[in-house]
């Protein structure tokens, strides 16, 4: 379903960062080269091929266990060391990497930290009754040498991260829902094909740990504290300043309102139906330029900031 996202603009084929096939993990799918999963250690992944011409189609891991299940179906059985493992599915001369976060399990943290590093607790309770509120089960382990991951072709680790810790101290931990990249590579596509030209979207702020989101009164259930929520604007310059998206000489509540806009139109195109969540839009204060609340909740709703 959303190997539409990569391909709704371009042909299969044309696009340096898709493949003509797509692989299904997680109830996704996309053909970018470059996606990420998360997994608790030593648990199974399973993953399909689907699409693209016959021929062979393997599946190569950097480490753990590979399962062939049949020709285009592998089950990945994860270590049992929290890491970044890349997995290869490779046809002819293309190849899409997934790159496959063992995360550290969430039954590691003690007292609100997580090898010092603070994560504050989550609600007791989900949300009426919700399981996307369940506490997240483990947790990404950043270091310096895995930053700059590739979470999707244009978005990496780093952009994730809680705006908390700006301190160049190692490790750090986050969360990312597998959808918002796919989601924010389709509101990249689509800012460029209005004519915006940039290589990423400004993620000001993702995931938050739910001590951070508790010290900014932000409210109890914030998406952003799943990995599932970000807020962006468009920065040609990156000069940490939304762009004039209206042209109308002025950057304020309205250039937020136009990507709002561009971004509902997307999302009522069936390609894009599987990224369905909350949005809204806000205005400039004297710490953050306008932008655009986006997640990947399931269900709709819409507010202004």
């Amino acid at each position: 379903m959303l190997a539409a996202l990569a391909l709704a603009l371009t042909p299969p084929g044309d696009d340096p960062q898709t493949a003509p096939f797509d692989i299904s993990f997680h109830n996704q799918t996309a053909a970018y080269r470059d996606q990420t999963v998360s997994v608790l250690p030593g648990a199974s992944l399973t993953i399909d091929a689907r699409g693209g011409t016959p021929g062979a189609y393997n599946l190569q891991a950097a480490a753990g266990d590979v399962f062939r299940h049949s020709d285009r179906q592998w089950v990945w059985q994860a270590p049992a060391e929290a890491g970044l493992y890349d997995l290869k599915v490779t046809a002819s001369d293309h190849e899409i990497t997934l790159h496959a976060f063992v995360t550290v399990p969430a039954s590691q943290v003690r007292g609100g930290l997580l090898n010092g590093y603070r994560i504050g607790s989550y609600p007791g309770t989900p949300l009426n009754g919700n399981p996307i509120y369940r506490p997240p089960p483990g947790f990404i382990e950043v270091t310096k040498a895995n930053r700059s991951t590739k979470v999707s072709p244009h978005f990496r680790l780093e952009q994730f991260l809680c705006k908390e810790d700006t301190t160049d101290t190692y490790p750090k931990y986050v969360v990312i829902d597998e959808r918002l990249p796919l989601k924010l590579e389709a509101i990249l596509e689509r800012v460029n094909a209005l004519g915006f030209h940039v290589e990423t979207l400004h993620v000001m702020s993702a995931y938050r740990t739910p001590f951070y989101n508790h010290a900014i009164g932000d409210v109890l259930y914030s998406m952003h504290q799943w990995g599932s929520a970000a807020d962006i604007f468009v920065d040609r310059k990156v000069s940490g300043q939304m762009d004039d998206l209206n042209r109308d000489g002025r950057i304020d509540v309205a250039d937020a309102k136009y990507l709002y806009d561009a971004i509902e139109q997307m999302l009522t195109e069936p390609a894009f139906v599987t990224l369905q969540g909350g949005m809204g839009f806000y205005p400039a204060t004297t710490a953050h330029p306008p932008f655009v609340h986006v997640d990947v909740r399931g269900t709709k709703a819409r507010w202004k900031g």
